[in-house]
């Protein structure tokens, strides 16, 4: 969790933006518009919508009814070395659900408002023992989200059977390198794994995600990356090797070529970059960014 807060009772904008992490807002008053990958998806009370890591969104609030929200912002970072357990499992499952779910806006369970209420009484009272009861309401608002973005609490559902050899195969490859991405891997070892020739696995790869073994690999360790660097206890060399570049120098200019900004330049920024589109938008003339009021950091 990085953190969370509420925002409203006037009019408001927040510009085409995009961040490194997924950040959920639950509309508890007005209405106003959700504009996410081009598309503008009104929302109103007792709506979730959600954005995930590097999907351009903007909030834009009824002048008439102002949108009031609570938005709460967290990382998914996979565990090396993680064997679920079989309570851990269903967890898993529903949060892979999550990351791969196309749904941007839902209608809320009555459940986030009141884990959202709770969690504002024991910030405003801080008695004792309220830093644990944010802890454990927090991980309840993770589910919930989950839950809503998902649409499903059937979590049998969310993991599939592969419909063939070929798919089992990429999918087994897929989860051994998001399992290993702090080791150097090489595609003998992905190969290996599925019981497949390095060539033949190569040509299975590339026709399931349309990109290459080392490609694909690649893109995952600079998501995870773009995570861990956000965390400010880690040096820029730590975050290099958890995510399999030994050389720090070598992932800083990778880091920079996929994402236009040096690692040190991202963490600054906080893993959230505006549109220049929406900087040229603004007039000034209105305060329509105003600061955020009321946030927890965690």
């Amino acid at each position: 969790m990085m953190y969370w807060g509420v925002l409203g009772e006037r009019w408001w904008r927040n510009y085409l933006h995009a961040h490194s992490f997924y950040e959920v807002c639950y509309a508890f008053a007005g209405k106003g518009t959700f504009r996410i990958l081009g598309n503008d998806c009104p929302v109103k009370a007792g709506d979730v919508f959600v954005a995930k890591p590097d999907e351009t969104h903007e909030i834009v609030s009824s002048r008439s009814s102002p949108l009031g929200i609570y938005f709460w912002a967290f990382n998914l970072v996979r565990q090396q070395d993680h064997q679920p357990s079989e309570v851990d499992r269903p967890i898993d499952q529903l949060l892979e659900a999550l990351a791969a779910a196309k749904q941007h806006v839902t209608r809320a369970d009555p459940a986030i408002g009141r884990t959202l209420e709770l969690m504002n009484r024991e910030v405003a009272t801080k008695r004792y023992g309220y830093g644990e009861a944010i802890r454990g309401l927090t991980a309840k608002l993770l589910v919930d989200s989950a839950r809503a973005v998902t649409g499903s609490v059937e979590i049998e559902q969310i993991d599939t059977p592969s419909p063939d050899a070929a798919q089992a195969a990429v999918r087994t490859a897929v989860r051994y390198l998001r399992d290993n991405l702090a080791r150097p891997i090489e595609v003998r070892d992905v190969a290996a794994q599925v019981h497949l020739s390095e060539r033949h696995l190569t040509r299975l790869f590339r026709r399931e995600t349309g990109t290459s073994i080392l490609e694909y690999l690649t893109a995952l360790r600079i998501e995870l990356a773009s995570q861990l660097i956000l965390d400010k206890s880690l040096s820029i060399k730590q975050v290099a090797r958890a995510v399999g570049y030994p050389d720090p120098h070598y992932f800083t200019t990778l880091f920079g070529r996929r994402t236009g900004m040096t690692p040190a330049l991202f963490r600054r920024k906080g893993g959230t970059r505006f549109n220049d589109e929406a900087k040229r938008q603004s007039t000034g003339g209105e305060n329509e960014n105003p600061p955020i009021s009321a946030t927890t950091n965690l």
